[in-house]
């Protein structure tokens, strides 16, 4: 079974707000495999650059600071991943507006996203992992045995962030967050470094009427199918 450093990869790319951090989440639960959010890197990046008064301009010291960011992810005692930066828990940081904004703006750097490259592939450790983001099986884990492409409508990620960013008491003009998810889904797809794509050899799913456990079901009847878990 092909793999990065012979270790087990499923990459789950796709949009914002298609739900791939969710499904990717809880399959790696279900197998015990370590889990990258190369997207959060990306708003690792934004967020570090933010603090350390790095313009978004100044690409070469973008690249130098994303290759020598303090960072972990960290799995809680009930499960639950975290996000840190130089020490500090930033996982709810990470999830606003804001941070997602800096996000799109970085990634666009072709010297950022080689910065970077290296220590995605550093999380394929046994026995296996999931890549969660954009450019997973197109750029990062070319030769994943597994390979999923998550999409939906941008009506409904923007209905979805919408709800939830009601949840959290902020208010919000729907419109402006379907809006949103249209340029950055233009931005991310027309970008010269490792354009939003799915890979060839992708099971794409659309997620829009679907529920987290039917997309969750049928990931993993994929993955049972693929010999990764019994079958049901």
């Amino acid at each position: 079974m092909p793999a990065q450093n012979n270790v087990a990869v499923i990459t789950i790319d796709g949009p914002s707000g298609a739900g791939k951090g969710t499904i990717s989440r809880i399959v790696a639960k279900k197998l015990g495999y370590h889990y990258l959010d190369s997207g959060a890197l990306y708003r690792l990046l934004g967020l570090a650059s933010k603090r350390h008064n790095v313009k978004l301009s100044s690409v070469k010291a973008l690249a130098v600071l994303a290759e020598h960011m303090d960072i972990s992810f960290k799995t809680g005692t009930n499960g639950d991943f975290s996000t840190h930066l130089e020490g500090e828990d930033v996982t709810r940081e990470l999830r606003t507006e804001e941070a997602g904004l800096l996000a799109s703006q970085v990634a666009g750097f072709p010297e950022v996203r080689a910065a970077l490259l290296k220590r995605q592939r550093s999380f394929a450790q046994a026995p296996g992992l999931i890549a969660d983001g954009r450019d997973m099986g197109t750029e990062v884990f070319v030769d994943a045995p597994v390979k999923l492409y998550l999409t939906a409508s941008a009506e409904e990620r923007g209905a979805r962030r919408y709800k939830e960013l009601l949840e959290k008491g902020e208010n919000v003009s729907l419109p402006a967050l379907v809006e949103q998810v249209r340029s950055r889904d233009e931005r991310d797809m027309n970008r010269e470094a490792s354009p939003l794509r799915s890979a060839e050899d992708a099971i794409e799913i659309d997620t829009s009427e679907m529920s987290i456990q039917e997309v969750t079901d049928k990931v993993l009847n994929l993955l049972a199918i693929k010999g990764f878990i019994p079958h049901p």
